[in-house]
């Protein structure tokens, strides 16, 4: 084990700015794949209006000097335009959605409707034996939600990963 691997462990938001090129999103994968981290979130959207340019958001969790590694390798990858840690850039905002089925009949029906109006959950879909909420948030917001769902019938969810963005212009 290297000195690097030592150090701890620390959780990083990253966005990686590229031309929406075929095997880009491989390539990206390859380089932690290739150092053994995780990617413990990934969304790609389109960001440009000629379809050109998409938006890749990562959080990945490592020592200081890996994730300086990762991003300086990043930057160098051909279709990549820029690279930014969020984490240590500053404020930013995060935020996911997530879709939540819940079981329920009587009185766990009526607690789950009651902790969704807590959370500001909606419910986008429902049967006499079932909800389908939708959340959106900050990710330990929807981790706190999804925890008291188990308790009162959880089924399954669905969850978007995490999007971020610098606070403030610029």
């Amino acid at each position: 084990m290297s000195m690097l691997d030592e150090r701890p462990s620390e959780r990083h938001v990253l966005t990686v700015t590229v031309d929406n090129d075929p095997g880009i999103l491989a390539k990206i994968a390859g380089l932690f794949t290739a150092r053994g981290y995780n990617i413990d979130s990934l969304t790609v959207a389109d960001i440009s209006e000629n379809h050109r340019v998409s938006r890749i958001t990562i959080v990945t969790q490592g020592p200081p000097q890996v994730i300086d590694q990762i991003q300086a390798q990043l930057e160098r990858l051909i279709p990549v335009h820029k690279v930014e840690d969020l984490t240590e850039l500053g404020p930013h905002v995060e935020r996911e959605l997530a879709l939540v089925k819940v079981a329920g009949r009587g009185d766990s029906r009526v607690e789950a409707m009651r902790v969704a109006g807590v959370f500001r959950a909606k419910v986008v879909d429902t049967t006499t034996q079932s909800f389908v909420f939708e959340i959106t948030g900050a990710p330990a917001k929807i981790d706190s939600f999804v925890a008291l769902m188990r308790e009162l019938g959880l089924v399954e969810v669905g969850r978007t990963g995490i999007v971020g963005m610098m606070r403030g212009v610029g």
